[in-house]
């Protein structure tokens, strides 16, 4: 069987009340669109990827190779969520960088913006580290659960107020492996198993 077909055959068992909110393809597109922004913004710069764990590393995979400039990543493992739907509001390190980032531009990766308390985390904890830059890139922004006023340099998707899974984003460790993103309505149907 050639990995076409077996790409085609693979079925991602769902919630029935998980809703569409981007497609593998817009996805895609967009991500395309970053790479190409940060590849001109970043010509010529000494560039480190962090992408932030777990829920990142699907789209700084795919960023990553939309960007062709010489770059390094690393890896950041962060946890505010715990198994819940809600952030607990306590940002703590799981795993720290394995490379120091003295002198060189930065750029955090991230899954989604939401409170934005992990992304002001990161900013102070990284002050320490004396980078040459640190900017931010996440692939979905949701403002109105900001509890910290900060924006991210590079966001992929503005959403609602959806608590949404798929392409690395989790419900209590499932759901990352959906080619897509959705959102539960109601909200409460994400409590589903």
């Amino acid at each position: 069987m050639e990995a076409t077909e077996l790409r085609n055959e693979v079925h991602h068992p769902v919630p029935s009340v998980l809703k569409n909110l981007y497609s593998a393809e817009q996805i895609r597109d967009r991500i395309a669109e970053l790479g190409r922004e940060i590849t001109r913004d970043y010509e010529g710069r000494d560039l480190v990827l962090v992408a932030v764990l777990k829920g990142a590393f699907p789209f700084v995979a795919d960023l990553c190779r939309q960007i062709p400039l010489p770059l390094t990543v690393d890896f950041l493992g962060l946890s505010s969520y715990g198994s819940g739907t809600q952030s607990t509001g306590v940002v703590r390190i799981t795993q720290d960088l394995t490379q120091p980032i003295e002198g060189k531009d930065v750029l955090v990766v991230e899954d989604i913006v939401d409170t934005g308390l992990t992304l002001r985390y990161i900013r102070e904890n990284f002050k320490t580290r004396a980078p040459k830059s640190v900017s931010t890139c996440t692939l979905l922004d949701k403002p109105s659960g900001r509890k910290a006023p900060i924006e991210a340099d590079y966001a992929g998707f503005v959403i609602e107020d959806h608590f949404v899974v798929g392409y690395g984003l989790d419900l209590a460790g499932k759901y990352r492996n959906l080619p897509y993103i959705g959102y539960f309505d109601p909200p409460e149907d994400a409590c589903v198993p």
